[in-house]
């Protein structure tokens, strides 16, 4: 007999070719502050359109199909959040992540992969890479990110804070700000300078604000290429910033920050780093296609390229370091 189990299906096809489809629906759910009000208790399709101020044929379809996936529960026509939407997009969740939607499906971002055929014969982008880098969009991704990114840099602090209190941190290309903030507030005695373009420090300065630590928390504004970082620090931030560049770009970038430490001082580099046979983690290993459509020469690097970038640079005793269960991983390395 043969094994139907093992049979082709079209299902993984068409769920690819309408992957667009289910994006636009959790958005909607998102901009429509469903997952709050279903949260607050809000089960019933007319509660719901009351609410969201939508019609209760759409708000039935678009539950309906949040449901299907995964993202509700439904039973006896009441709504319920499943588990990944109740932490992540209930607006009153720690965890909340819907500020993402406005940044990730901006259209500049989705520009980017309107033709990806052509990015892939091109070797380099079309798109979001024209973006001039005080463009309006960056704000919406300190705002939109800031959420994502505070628990990984609640993390990050307390790793950094057990390997010696920096007394003075560096938080390159800082966005929202979250990765010194948090710093800031394991380490009573840190101060923080938050480099980035001026529009952006001011989304990380209410931050720092909100945080209660904008007394120790300073800005350098400007490009991270250009301005003067200034000496002595103990520890230097790299968040999410080396994958948009070129390997000699990298390392230029990594010996301004050798140059700004104090001796021992520590780099600190957050990345999305896949393993070496290039597919896996998941998330990691795709994140290579997303650098190859919105940036010039941007990569995610294995650890194997990143370690090299850092010995280029003159750091030495570099460590790959798990973050579980984030998606990310940190290379700390120090200054001899």
């Amino acid at each position: 007999m043969p094994d139907i189990a093992a049979a082709p299906s079209p299902e993984r096809i068409m769920g690819l070719l309408n992957g667009f489809q289910g994006s636009a629906m959790l958005k909607a759910g998102i901009d429509l502050g469903l997952f709050t009000e279903i949260a607050a208790g809000a089960g019933s399709t007319a509660a719901l359109a009351a609410r969201c101020q939508a019609s209760e044929h759409g708000v039935e379809a678009l539950c309906d199909s949040l449901t299907v996936m995964g993202l509700l529960e439904k039973s006896s026509s009441v709504y319920r959040l499943g588990p990944d939407a109740a932490a992540f997009l209930d607006k009153k969740s720690p965890a909340y992540m819907g500020g993402m939607a406005g940044f990730l499906m901006a259209p500049e971002m989705m520009q980017s992969w309107s033709d990806v055929a052509a990015v892939v014969r091109r070797g380099g982008p079309v798109g979001l890479a024209n973006v001039a880098p005080e463009a309006p969009i960056w704000i919406e991704f300190a705002k939109g990110m800031g959420s994502f990114a505070s628990f990984t840099a609640k993390m990050m602090a307390d790793l950094i804070v057990k390997g010696g209190e920096p007394a003075k941190v560096l938080d390159i290309a800082a966005g929202h700000g979250l990765f010194g903030i948090e710093i800031a507030k394991a380490a009573p005695g840190a101060r923080i300078v938050a480099q980035d373009w001026p529009q952006v420090l001011e989304v990380a300065r209410d931050n720092a604000t909100a945080a209660g630590i904008a007394d120790r928390w300073t800005t350098l504004p400007g490009s991270a290429f250009e301005v003067p970082f200034g000496t002595g620090y103990d520890v230097v931030l790299l968040t999410n910033f080396l994958h948009h560049f070129d390997v000699e770009t990298c390392e230029n970038v990594l010996r301004k920050s050798f140059d700004a430490l104090g001796a021992g001082g520590r780099v600190v580099t957050l990345e999305f780093v896949p393993n070496d046979d290039g597919i896996s983690p998941p998330l990691a290993a795709m994140f290579s296609m997303v650098m190859l459509v919105s940036t010039p020469k941007g990569k995610a690097y294995r650890y194997s390229e990143l370690d090299a970038m850092h010995r280029a640079a003159g750091f030495s005793n570099c460590e790959l370091v798990e973050l579980p269960p984030t998606p990310q991983r940190l290379v700390v390395a120090r200054k001899p």
